[in-house]
């Protein structure tokens, strides 16, 4: 618990969605992402590979967010899952429910919905247990 290191986001960014910008539709990257403008549908990153998605307080999704890393500090409206690290800064809003591995709040943020922990070495520990029919 206390000797594991947890996966950071990276600091490489690929794309780049400037203030201003609007986008009507679904978003699928890999690699970075920063978002400063407004997004109207799901943003998910390509399974199986590492990525992280940036949300500037200026930024809106409106929609889905499905990736490995995310660090958030605008709104987002829609269901969020954050399958390694998920960092909510203070003027985050999240308004839906969020799946996490590792998560960090700083002071501030906002999060209407539940909190749900993602673990999958806990279904990898359940045992079985077997009824002795033999009396």
């Amino acid at each position: 618990m206390f000797g594991k290191k947890h996966s950071k986001p990276q600091n490489r960014i690929d794309s780049l969605i400037g203030a201003g910008t609007t986008i009507e539709g679904n978003i699928n990257f890999s690699g970075g992402m920063r978002v400063d403008g407004n997004i109207n549908g799901n943003v998910i990153a390509t399974q199986g590979k590492s990525s992280t998605l940036v949300l500037s307080e200026h930024a809106r999704v409106t929609g889905e967010v499905t990736v490995t890393h995310l660090v958030v500090n605008g709104t987002i409206s829609g269901p969020v899952s954050a399958s390694e690290y998920l960092e909510l800064q203070g003027k985050a809003k999240v308004n839906g429910d969020v799946h996490y591995k590792t998560l960090e709040i700083q002071l501030g943020a906002i999060v209407e919905g539940r909190l749900i922990h993602s673990t999958v070495a806990v279904q990898d520990k359940v045992v079985a247990f077997k009824l002795n029919s033999g009396e």
